[in-house]
């Protein structure tokens, strides 16, 4: 296969490989521990579970991506990335042995949120070095391709670390706290893995002159200002539209996970074990859906074109979810899962499509940084909405056609605008 032999060929390159073993470490030790923490607070035995709770462990693990990553770089350009490696790891093994260790000793919630909040906090350190050191451990010309393999590699491996929390929980009762140790292991050896590159060998280069921190971190924000106001062209609305109907699905995923999960914790299954057990099978569902639409979107995108594409993915959506979500029972849902992972990662790589074709390239990462912001609090804020609006049981026919409403104004609100801007085009003006 292409792919594996793709691979071969980076993995004769050494400081790539030892990178890439940090990597896979990293990652997997995501995987492990994000699980455990969901595991904990919502399927735990002891624990009474709450929509609220939900929310708040969304928040945990999403809200760092978004408030600290449009900043991260800055640092990162000011430190080793080979120490980040380092030092990130190891200090996230001691955090998340404490946050273990505050499981087992049953402290009050929010101290809990704080461990688990800063182990995700570093967390966005770790993948932008990673990402940013790629550069110095291969060469231009092999370069794209590692880009291309590295993140799927890190991505398998996070799924992985995720499948192994989910069966290690499965096969022991009371094992929240195991698992999580099992997390700060694998920190540990990604932390002492990077040991095995040379200090300066990841960069940055040491630059006679450098602005202050406070300086650095004030252009940060000027530049995130400068990018919404390039989106602000006429010429740009397709990106805009592309971003806001993406923003809205992803608030719609978002609502609609929570109510998976009080369903599978309360509505679907009184025991906390089955009811994980069919959360897992729900997530993997899923997942088959975002690498079918991996597979489907391209050619799909081709024919349609990326807007077009957005249409029918949330027009399908405001039909299906409904449809399948109203029952309440265990086959829909499931079927719900496959289709809205579909959905939701077609229109994604559809507005991805968008984004890069109009925006100019000296303001594609900046633009890219504003836009992971807006996917990521729009699903915490989802999760902030259904915990207001869900009963115990996640039965909430509001909320379900609720989503399927928004899904719908997504679908009607783009078909409008690609119909103005196809008729401006064949009209032979640009659409403005």
């Amino acid at each position: 296969m292409p792919v594996a032999r793709d691979l071969r060929v980076l993995l004769r390159l050494r400081y790539f490989r030892r990178l890439l073993y940090v990597r896979l470490l990293s990652q997997g030790a995501d995987g492990v521990y994000q699980v455990a923490l969901a595991a904990y607070v919502v399927f735990s035995p002891e624990r009474q579970t709450s929509a609220a709770a939900i929310a708040s462990a969304m928040a945990v693990l999403l809200l760092p991506y978004s408030l600290v990553g449009p900043f991260a770089g800055v640092l990162l350009d000011r430190w080793r990335r080979r120490q980040v490696f380092v030092h990130g790891n190891l200090l996230r093994a001691l955090l998340a042995a404490a946050t273990a260790g505050l499981m087992v000793g049953h402290v009050p919630d929010w101290l809990f949120y704080v461990s688990a909040l800063c182990v995700t906090a570093v967390n966005r350190f770790i993948l932008a070095g990673l990402s940013a050191a790629l550069p110095r451990v291969v060469d231009t010309e092999r370069l794209v391709l590692a880009n291309s393999l590295s993140p799927t590699a890190g991505t398998l491996a996070a799924t992985a670390g995720g499948g192994l929390a989910f069966g290690v929980r499965l096969l022991s009762s009371d094992s929240d706290a195991a698992v999580v140790l099992l997390g700060a292991f694998l920190y540990l050896c990604a932390g002492l893995s990077s040991l095995s590159m040379a200090p300066g060998l990841l960069g940055p280069d040491r630059q006679p002159t450098r602005p202050h921190l406070g300086a650095a971190l004030a252009d940060t924000a000027r530049d995130l200002l400068a990018a919404a106001r390039h989106l602000a062209v006429p010429r740009r609305r397709e990106a805009v539209w592309a971003l806001a109907a993406m923003t809205l699905m992803r608030f719609c995923y978002g609502a609609l996970l929570v109510l998976l999960l009080m369903l599978c914790r309360y509505g679907l299954t009184g025991d906390p074990e089955e009811g994980l057990r069919l959360l897992g099978l729900a997530l993997a569902l899923s997942g088959a859906g975002f690498f079918t639409a991996a597979v489907v979107t391209p050619w799909a995108a081709g024919r349609l074109g990326p807007g077009r594409w957005i249409v029918v993915c949330s027009g399908a959506a405001m039909v299906l979810e409904p449809a399948l979500g109203l029952p309440f029972a265990t086959g829909p849902l499931l079927t719900a899962a496959f289709i809205l992972g579909l959905i939701t990662q077609g229109a994604k790589i559809a507005t991805d499509t968008i984004v890069q074709a109009c925006v100019d390239d000296g303001f594609r990462g900046r633009i890219f940084s504003v836009y992971d912001v807006l996917f990521n609090v729009a699903f915490v804020g989802a999760a902030g909405v259904a915990a207001l609006m869900l009963p115990p049981d996640g039965r909430s026919p509001v909320l379900v056609v609720l989503i399927g409403l928004i899904y719908g104004a997504v679908a009607a609100a783009l078909a409008r605008f690609e119909w103005r801007r196809a008729a401006e085009q064949n009209e032979g003006r640009c659409f403005t």
